[in-house]
């Protein structure tokens, strides 16, 4: 390389630092990341399922809950009494016991100190008599001391130079093993000061004896040849610790029989409240099914013995209301059907005198030649309603009948176009039909289908704007699907729910050509209900709509999904590709170009990921007769939410959303 070339750099094109993993690790990487989040799933649903009853019980019952939270509450009070109690027992045994110590401690320094006075030395020994004499006097004096302590203590004398131990051996009373009785510490203090050390710790002794908790008490005191020597008091705390075992196991027995006290007294007392609620709530579920006869049995004046009565006098009103409301109903189905059968008879006769006019309309004059035709018009209009009214009427009181046998939609689907075709011909419309290649076969009532689909059709042909409308059939699993296709004006958010209401018209001021008589969509969904169908509608404005019959292929058996999806597929393209148009837009938009300054190079910032899409769906779309409806904007890659269908794949698409086979 010259000299005058530049290096690479790390961040320069076409430069690869040795930190960057390739592919195949990454890969490699991100698959055994999967593969431990699968495991880790698996093991904690195979953890949670045993305990899913469990939980299960303790979500549902507000008596365990409170029972087992006092028992909780409880268990914790008397722990912390328990804590506090043995805390100020022991303490209060501790200082009896210490105190009691330093006394008798305290005594017997004082009469080591007076025999070590009151005992002559020995003049004109040598070294190693006087140490013997000091070694008897001491061993007479431990036993001396140790005499009257009748086991409650023992003695326990230490030379302060230990280097000479043959001339100044350790004595002991009561077997105590003096090196690991005796704290290092503590023998320190002692030989540095010249009062009285205590500490507590374990008693050790040599005969094999079990070590027990004690007080040691040390002074540094003077013998009778003037020989400085470490005398203690070593007190057993046999007695404090039985008394303080006694104490616990007392507390621990109390407070076992307060807590399960407690949980017995709160079941009882949580039994009285819960099982009048429990009664209500029973009951309620009763009268949700149409018992209205069922009261709550009310004992007593207390609180939930005027719950119940106010419950009971609730539940006498909606009794009372239903049935007024059903009376009403009943009356209002009477009254509308025998008007329409009152009806049928004069309109019979005036449709007698008006075709007479109608056909001699070309004996009149221009003017009454047009209302002739008006006439006849509005009678056609008139009679249709008639129907209408009288098919509303049949499945308002529950006399809609189904007499299904098996067809082929296709053969209904074109009865229904030939229908049609004048109208798309005025309108120019053309009518396309889809999915006809394969029989379409199920259980329904022909003449009932046809008039959904005819409904279907027209409604589609007279807000299509000019555009084709898009007839399509499917079938698989179970089901059979018809739906009908436009591309006009749409449908508004919120209206997709209440296209199937009576007499509804998404422009009160557009003008009906055909003549409809804003009952065809109510029956239509009745229509559909009494297959055991449904009938849904999707739209977004000025995206046009689709309206999708469902049907079983056998006669009552339930549906668990539609062969086609609710949300036409173009829709659904149009959306995924703004979606992308929009992610690259906001990466070029979140890209800075690349401006070197000097022999820096520079920098890009990484684009920003878009949120993730979502579709604008109508919260009050209803599942069965109810209908979803995405605003323009919306950019999900979803299927139609709140609808069953199948991809290209054979898959249904349940009521969820969710995809299964």
């Amino acid at each position: 390389m010259s000299a005058g070339s530049a290096a690479p750099r790390p961040g320069d094109p076409g430069v690869r630092t040795g930190r960057t993993a390739g592919p195949g690790r990454g890969g490699s990487r991100f698959g055994r990341l999967l593969r431990s989040r699968a495991v880790l799933r698996l093991f904690a649903r195979w953890v949670r399922r045993p305990l899913l009853p469990a939980v299960r019980l303790w979500r549902r019952n507000i008596q365990l809950r409170i029972v087992a939270g006092t028992l909780l509450m409880s268990l914790g009070v008397v722990l912390l009494l328990g804590i506090v109690v043995i805390g100020q027992v022991r303490n209060g045994l501790l200082d009896a016991k210490e105190r009691a110590a330093q006394s008798q401690a305290a005594g017997g320094f004082s009469a080591a100190q007076d025999r070590a006075a009151t005992t002559p030395s020995a003049p004109g020994q040598q070294d190693g008599g006087r140490a013997g004499a000091s070694v008897n006097w001491r061993s007479t004096l431990v036993e001396q001391l140790a005499s009257g302590g009748q086991s409650a203590f023992n003695v326990v004398a230490l030379s302060l130079d230990t280097g000479d131990t043959a001339s100044r051996g350790a004595r002991a009373s009561g077997e105590v093993d003096p090196t690991t009785s005796i704290p290092a510490d503590l023998r320190h203090s002692v030989a540095q000061g010249t009062g009285t050390f205590q500490k507590f710790t374990r008693i050790h002794y040599t005969s094999g004896k079990a070590s027990e908790a004690g007080l040691v008490i040390g002074k540094r005191l003077n013998d009778a040849d003037g020989d400085q020597y470490e005398l203690y008091y070593l007190f057993p705390l046999t007695q404090e610790e039985d008394s303080l075992t006694l104490v616990k196991g007392t507390l621990a027995t109390a407070g076992l029989f307060v807590v399960v006290l407690l949980g017995a007294i709160a079941w009882l007392m949580v039994r009285q409240v819960v099982t009048p609620v429990r009664m209500a709530a029973g009951i309620a579920e009763r009268l949700s099914a149409g018992r209205l006869q069922e009261r709550m049995k009310v004992t007593g004046e207390d609180d939930i013995a005027r719950l119940g009565e106010a419950f009971n006098k609730m539940a006498s009103n909606l009794q009372l209301k239903i049935q007024q409301l059903e009376e009403l109903s009943r009356m209002q189905r009477r009254f509308v059907s025998d008007v329409s059968h009152e009806l049928r008879t004069p309109l019979t006769t005036v449709r007698m005198a008006a075709d007479v006019i109608h056909e001699a309309r070309v004996d009149f004059d221009p003017v009454t030649a047009r209302s002739a035709e008006l006439l006849g018009d509005q009678l056609d209009r008139f009679e249709s309603l008639l129907s209408d009214l009288l098919e509303i009427s049949r499945f308002d009181a529950g006399a809609a009948a189904l007499e299904a046998e098996p067809i082929d939609l296709r053969q209904v689907v074109r009865r229904v176009i030939g229908g049609a075709e004048p109208l798309a011909e005025r309108k120019g419309t053309r009518i396309v039909v889809l999915g006809d290649q394969q029989p379409v076969v199920a259980e329904a009532d022909a003449r009932r289908v046809e008039r959904v689909l005819r409904n279907l059709v027209v409604n589609a042909v007279e807000h299509g704007e000019g555009r084709d409308v898009v007839v399509k059939l499917a079938a698989a699993g179970g089901a059979v699907a018809v739906a009908v296709r436009d591309y006009g004006v749409g449908l508004k958010p919120g209206e997709a729910t209440r296209v199937f209401n009576r007499f509804w018209r998404a422009d009160p001021a557009r003008a009906r050509t055909t003549g409809g008589t804003g009952l065809g969509l109510s029956i239509a969904v009745e229509d559909a209900r009494l297959h055991g169908g449904w009938l849904q509608a999707w739209g977004e404005p000025g995206g046009g709509s689709q309206f999708r019959l469902t049907l079983p292929r056998t006669a009552d058996e339930p549906l668990r999904g539609s062969p086609i999806p609710l949300e036409p597929e173009d829709s659904r393209r149009n959306r995924e590709q703004a979606a992308a148009v929009r992610e690259q837009e906001s990466g070029r938009l979140t890209s800075v170009p690349t401006q070197p300054a000097g022999d820096r190079p520079a920098l890009a910032v990484p684009p920003r990921l878009p949120a993730p899409p979502r579709a604008t769906v109508d919260p009050t779309a209803l599942p069965g007769s109810g209908a979803r409806v995405v605003a323009r904007a919306a950019t999900d890659g979803d299927g139609g939410v709140g609808t069953t269908t199948a991809g290209g794949d054979g898959h249904l698409e349940r009521e969820d959303g969710t995809r299964g086979r």
